[in-house]
């Protein structure tokens, strides 16, 4: 299992058979979070997670040329404790062990073949799994209740600003005659989830030093607040001006557009950097 050696065509073969066998093993939950993602926006996250994990693998896959497979049993002990976690929390009922135990399976599978050398250059794609899980029940009350109440506020003043004849009742906007639910026009929950992981891809997509990553990623729940307030403004004039339906497919395109929204302020920042000359692309190290 240490031996080193160029890839071949069996070393892809058995690596998607084994990618497959831990997929199926799991397959109950891997079809929970996948159904859960498409039933409720708040994790619809989960659905764009896959994706970065193949695009960041993808960006480095060079790697693969200078790194060959070295089979480690490094595999084998993470995909037991991958087994482990999902009998606990199939045991248990706590749902989020049962999805960390599926991911440890896989990456079980996939560190068994590649090696921990080559996982070691791959971490970001790697890292990215962790979207894959279910923010916890509690932990989205927690994020979700304080989102509710800066988005009305601000939604409010907003539109009053704007000479929109609006009232604010907790979390309740009233706008021509129609009450319109935070909650229902969007609490900013999928906003900061979502965002999340398109912050993680973007700062693992672009060169830059991880002193900027880390004020990136620690910045994207002011950029998802204030981006869902962007969207929830016309959102609640589609619903007080509007048909019901005509509002609800505004609020579900608007969702994903909003992503798009983000990653352009994402970029807008990294270039205010560079015209500020803040140094944020990697240090070089020579090599003898």
């Amino acid at each position: 299992m240490s031996g080193r050696r160029r890839w071949k065509f069996s070393d892809g073969l058995l690596l998607s058979m084994l990618v497959a066998l831990a997929i199926g093993a799991a397959w109950h939950v891997w079809a929970s979070i996948m159904t859960v993602g498409i039933e409720d926006e708040e994790q619809s996250h989960v659905l764009i997670a896959p994706l970065v994990v193949v695009w960041l693998a993808w960006l480095r896959r060079d790697r693969f040329r200078f790194v060959g497979p070295r089979w480690s049993w490094a595999g084998p002990a993470v995909a037991l404790a991958g087994i482990g976690l999902m009998w606990f929390g199939e045991r248990n009922l706590f749902e989020v062990f049962e999805q960390l135990g599926a991911i440890f399976l896989l990456v079980g599978a996939i560190l068994s073949i590649i090696g921990v050398r080559l996982a070691a250059h791959l971490y970001p794609s790697f890292g990215a799994m962790i979207f894959l899980l279910h923010v916890p029940g509690m932990f989205r009350q927690d994020i979700a209740l304080p989102l509710q109440n800066a988005s009305a506020q601000i939604t409010e003043w907003t539109l009053g600003m704007l000479q929109f004849p609006i009232e604010r009742a907790g979390n309740q906007l009233l706008i021509n005659g129609v009450e319109v639910g935070i909650a229902e026009a969007c609490n900013g929950m999928r906003m900061v989830s979502a965002l999340a992981l398109v912050s993680y891809a973007f700062v693992f997509s672009v060169p830059m030093r991880n002193w900027v990553r880390v004020l990136i990623l620690a910045a994207s729940p002011l950029v998802a607040l204030a981006v869902n307030v962007l969207r929830l403004a016309p959102t609640t004039l589609m619903y007080g001006y509007t048909e019901a339906d005509t509002a609800k497919l505004f609020h579900d395109v608007s969702g994903w557009a909003a992503l798009l929204v983000a990653l352009a302020v994402l970029w807008a920042f990294l270039a205010l950097l560079r015209w500020l000359e803040v140094p944020i692309a990697p240090i070089k190290v020579a090599r003898a």
